[in-house]
């Protein structure tokens, strides 16, 4: 499977930048989810990629192949960028059966591909078959029902996922009627007999014209395969729709309408037409949004297998941050058509880029506690917070907050000089949705009285810590004081609204623990990602520890 690498992509209308300045690179067999707010851009993106939305600048190339460059004229539609687009409601054919919805692209294609001998090759499958001929009456017993009759159907399903042969050469194999004779042995040894002088027939006339049958049975003169421009045989067809229908396991559901099936059976033939032509890459818009959310937790597992059973690389779309923590090897979290982070699931949680992508991952949110300090000599900071509490944040990595400050300083005007030199260009757009630094939420016990007031004049000594539920601890002995504001406990785990002051923190308590709205407790924080974030810019500085120092 190819890499697909998007550089400096731009989608605007008007003022309106839908993704802006793209630069993202998708390694080959990943599964990469598309994670952000609604209206973010994630689904423009991926209709892009695939050709359904041309970009307005850029340059888009799948595998070695540019399938879209800007300045060079190039736009590849995308019925040839060989790529498999599943939607959201699916959009199977109601008046068409299982197996005439997945076959339907398949029996569409007309290109060039090598020369078979089809009538070879269903030949060898039935010698193939017939050297099982006990597997093959056993099979076929198995089928009758109790008033002894014989459900063909089952039959050829059987033969069809055990020789991994088409449905003709099926019902062939099934009208020998070796199950009915007394001694099935011999007649199957005499077709085999048969059909092999056949084969060789066949392989014979060829060598007469100097040509040869592969051993898949492409025909071939002096060992070059021969092309030719066609569309596929009913064999091929067939194959192929026999090949997804048992990785996506609807074998059984081939002559039924989509009115006949469940929600999680409609999405597997979607997934299955999708895999039939074998496209390059396979991109899924919110394929799971409509279904209910056991199913969708089992329809998880079923795309995690079929990612590894296909090799093939996976582009998803979801605003659903759970699905993409669970089945992604990469997240590329966009907002406001800009890329945030791009990196592992548990990276992206734990290491989280800016205040916008610790505030998107996660459930419950993380707890957002702003906090005004400065560096001591041995690198940790001693900071204020919560109204007048002390802590000192011990970071895991040295860092220089002096340095960082003025690299932020250097960046930001890096920035807005190229922003500048960019709109001196007489055809540059200015941008409408204009890219602010996240307003994140301070959780308070009356929210009302924030409401409207004056934004604060911030330094460099302003800070914003971020503290994930999992790391507040209860029941501490030296903690800070804090009543039970609200519990939920779901049996597994509680999720607790912790008070401290006017201020709400978040915890998550793990274990059938019951608590009391206004019971009293202490608190403290744990663990060693804890996160430091620069108010004025939003952005990640370091992880650490988070020692209150006053108690």
């Amino acid at each position: 499977m190819p890499e697909i690498k998007l550089m400096n992509v731009t989608k605007r209308w008007g003022k309106f930048y839908a993704v802006d300045h793209l630069n993202l690179d998708i390694e080959d067999n990943s599964f990469i989810t598309l994670l952000g707010p609604s209206g973010c851009g994630k689904t423009t993106t991926l209709r892009m990629i695939a050709g359904l939305e041309t970009p307005t600048s850029g340059r888009i190339q799948i595998g070695d192949r540019v399938v879209f460059d800007s300045e060079a004229g190039i736009n590849v539609p995308a019925n040839k960028r060989k790529v498999g687009f599943l939607f959201q409601n699916y959009a199977l054919w109601p008046n068409m059966t299982v197996y005439q919805n997945i076959s339907f692209g398949l029996s569409n294609i007309k290109e060039e591909m090598p020369r078979y001998d089809f009538e070879a090759r269903t030949t060898a499958d039935l010698i193939r078959a017939l050297k099982n001929e006990r597997k093959m009456v056993e099979m076929t017993n198995e089928c009758v029902d109790k008033k002894g009759k014989l459900e063909a159907d089952k039959v050829y399903l059987k033969f069809i996922d055990s020789f991994n042969i088409s449905i003709y050469t099926a019902r062939t194999l099934l009208d020998y009627r070796l199950h009915e004779l007394a001694d099935p042995h011999m007649e199957a040894m005499q077709r085999i007999n048969e059909l092999e002088q056949k084969l060789e027939s066949i392989r014979a006339s060829y060598r007469q014209k100097g040509k040869e049958l592969g051993e898949d049975f492409a025909v071939t003169r002096k060992g070059k395969v021969e092309m030719e421009n066609r569309k596929l045989h009913k064999e091929e067809v067939d194959l192929a729709v026999r090949r997804v229908a048992r990785i996506v396991k609807i074998g059984m559901f081939m002559d039924r309408y989509p009115a006949e099936l469940s929600g999680g059976q409609q999405q597997r033939v979607a997934i299955a037409r999708t895999l039939a032509p074998e496209p390059q890459v396979l991109f899924m818009d919110e394929p799971l949004s409509n279904l209910d959310a056991k199913l969708r937790l089992e329809m998880r597992y079923e795309l995690q297998r079929l990612h590894v059973e296909t090799g093939s690389t996976f582009v998803y779309v979801t605003h659903d941050q759970m699905e993409a923590m669970t089945l992604a090897t990469k997240i590329c979290l966009i907002n406001n058509g800009v890329l945030q982070q791009y990196d592992a699931p548990l990276t992206v949680y734990n290491r989280p880029d800016n205040l916008f992508v610790a505030d998107f991952v996660g459930n419950p949110s993380i707890n957002f506690v702003e906090a005004k300090g400065t560096q001591r000599e041995d690198g940790a900071l001693e900071l204020s917070m919560l109204d007048g509490a002390k802590a000192v944040f011990y970071p895991e990595k040295k860092i220089d907050m002096k340095e960082w400050m003025k690299e932020r300083n250097r960046q930001s005007e890096a920035e807005l000089l190229h922003r500048q030199e960019v709109m001196r260009d007489k055809k540059a757009v200015e941008k409408g949705n204009k890219d602010e630094v996240f307003r994140y939420h301070i959780a308070r016990v009356n929210e009302d009285d924030y409401g409207i007031r004056e934004e604060p004049e911030i330094s460099d000594e302003d800070f914003v810590i971020g503290i994930r539920p999992e790391f507040i601890k209860m029941d501490s002995e030296n903690g800070l004081e804090a009543d039970v504001y609200g519990a939920m406990p779901t049996g597994m785990e509680s999720t607790m609204k912790l008070r401290v002051g006017q201020y709400l923190l978040t915890s998550v308590v793990f274990g059938g623990v019951t608590y009391r709205i206004g019971e009293k407790t202490r608190i403290d924080v744990k663990g060693k990602d804890i996160l430091l974030y620069d108010r004025k810019s939003g952005k990640f500085i370091g992880a650490g520890s988070l020692i209150f120092s006053n108690l």
